[in-house]
């Protein structure tokens, strides 16, 4: 983004990116457990760069839309790393996210056992927007994930 191209930096810039924002956060809080994660791209580097190496302080990992594969290109290859993470994963996933078909992604959080979780929001698209005849607003779900998001939270770092 800093850079101003469309296109995402390579793993390896977007895995160093989120080793930096721990790590600030990390001197910047003391002691204080924290939680990583992102949205879509973001969510899938986090999640990658925990699993190559855990991310210190970070007790969970929050994902918001975890691209599990290209529209259309139904795979849960980019699932395979979810596997080596032993912390609390939370995925928030709108049942209409054509990056993640919830037949393909229900089991593979059922597969992590009791660390992985999933919130689904009805009629939700990848960005969360829904359609006007789902009787709901994008402010509504929007509201509603902060919500799920906050009493994860909580409970995982009541448990810590």
């Amino acid at each position: 983004m800093q850079a101003g191209s469309k296109r995402p930096d390579s793993p390896q810039v977007a895995h160093a990116a989120v080793r930096a924002a721990v790590a600030t956060a990390a001197r910047l809080l003391p002691g204080l457990p924290l939680v990583a994660g992102g949205k879509s791209f973001g969510a899938r580097m986090t999640s990658q760069a925990q699993a190559e190496s855990p991310l210190p302080q970070v007790i969970g990992l929050a994902f918001i839309g975890f691209p599990l594969h290209p529209a259309g290109k139904l795979s849960d290859d980019r699932a395979k790393h979810l596997g080596s993470i032993r912390i609390p994963m939370l995925f928030l996933q709108g049942t209409q996210d054509k990056l993640a078909d919830l037949s393909l992604l229900t089991p593979v959080i059922a597969s992590l056992g009791g660390r992985a979780s999933l919130q689904q929001f009805e009629a939700a698209d990848h960005s969360f927007h829904v359609p006007v005849r789902s009787g709901r607003s994008d402010a509504d779900v929007r509201s509603d994930l902060i919500l799920e998001l906050t009493r994860w939270i909580d409970a995982v770092a009541g448990a810590g």
